[in-house]
């Protein structure tokens, strides 16, 4: 039931932690404190599970913050709100934010950028407003993951990291464009801007690559290949769009040059879902001269440096890296859950599961 007192108290509820890294995960009784001026505390509904979550807890690549509560794509229902927030009230349903928007910064006032200078990705296990956690066991206190926690069952964010959404909204199936939907979409229609026509290679195919085809898809593009290692994915790829799905490990030559070969001198656009940086400049390679544009959207398990020949680039090839999707999350994320409950691009939708 959702808090009606004025002044919130204490939730002791459950929640899976991380007691070290890639140790199983220990669900436990942990407290959760009342929220702060300008946050709110939320009941969190559905969660999923991100590739970045299972990176951070092996610890590859990241900085060991332990003991730790991960997740970051979800969605729920405000239970309480902290001195100052007017945005929300008991009772809304919203999406969390893996990053904020406070609306003022050099980058939230800019068309250029989503990378808010306030509320931006938080890699300390604090939180944003005053760097304390507000989860504890016993009085230890337990950290947070991108400032959001969600494999908790009630959470506090800063009010810039979450969106009010409408109650019709399936919270089960639309917590999926808190994170890695809404990440594969805009990367095929803000950040690289498919045009119709197109070739489209895409490294990859979990959920942020599937996006990121279907996206393409919707678009117009008229070739669309998947690379993955697992052949099981084949069937499902095509149903979100792909045209052509190839195994790299089966491969009787580089996949760049199979790529290069097929689209008579290389894609139109290629992207990188997968966070191996060696992979990157495979992409990369598999462009045209010219115009080919590669995006980055994966988060590196090691080796986090990127590796080129500058002659890609002196041929006019494009590197582009791409957080989120490049939407800003607060202004745009509405819209694409309006174009779900307004069934815009119906295919789209019906193979997400969501009807």
């Amino acid at each position: 039931m959702l808090s009606s007192i004025s002044t919130p108290a204490v939730i002791t509820c459950k929640a899976a932690v991380a007691w070290g890294a890639g140790e199983a995960l220990v669900m436990e009784e942990v407290e959760v404190s009342p929220p702060q001026p300008m946050e709110i505390r939320i009941k969190v509904v559905a969660t999923s599970l991100c590739r970045s979550d299972v990176t951070a807890w092996l610890s590859q690549a990241h900085i060991r913050i332990f003991p730790r509560i991960f997740g970051h794509e979800a969605s729920g229902i405000v239970e309480s709100v902290g001195q100052g927030v007017t945005e929300f009230e008991p009772g809304d349903h919203v999406l969390t934010l893996f990053t904020g928007e406070c609306m003022k910064c050099k980058h939230c006032t800019s068309n250029k950028s989503n990378m808010c200078q306030v509320l931006g990705l938080e890699r300390q296990g604090l939180m944003h407003s005053d760097h304390k956690t507000r989860f504890s066991i016993k009085g230890k206190p337990i950290f947070h993951y991108c400032a959001v926690s969600s494999f908790s069952e009630y959470t506090v964010v800063h009010s810039g990291c979450a969106v009010k959404i409408s109650s019709t909204a399936p919270l089960d199936r639309i917590c999926l464009l808190s994170c890695g939907v809404a990440a594969g979409l805009g990367a095929a229609w803000k950040v690289a801007d498919i045009s119709e026509g197109s070739t489209v290679a895409i490294f990859g195919l979990g959920t942020v690559g599937l996006s990121v085809a279907q996206g393409a898809k919707l678009r117009g593009a008229s070739r669309i290949i998947g690379i993955d290692i697992n052949p099981e994915k084949s069937e499902k790829a095509k149903a979100f769009g792909v045209t052509d799905f190839l195994n790299s490990s089966e491969c009787k030559e580089p996949i760049q040059q199979v790529i290069k070969r097929i689209t008579d001198g290389g894609a139109d656009y290629s992207f990188e879902c997968i966070g191996d940086t060696d992979m990157i400049t495979t992409a990369l390679q598999s462009c045209c001269d010219g115009w080919g544009m590669t995006v980055t959207l994966g988060v590196p398990k090691v080796k986090p440096v990127i590796t080129a020949h500058y002659a890609f680039f002196l041929t006019g090839r494009t590197l582009r890296g791409s957080l989120f999707g490049g939407w800003k999350p607060k202004s745009d994320i509405p819209t694409l859950v309006d174009m779900y409950l307004k069934k815009v691009g119906n295919s789209f939708y019906w193979e997400l599961g969501w009807s």
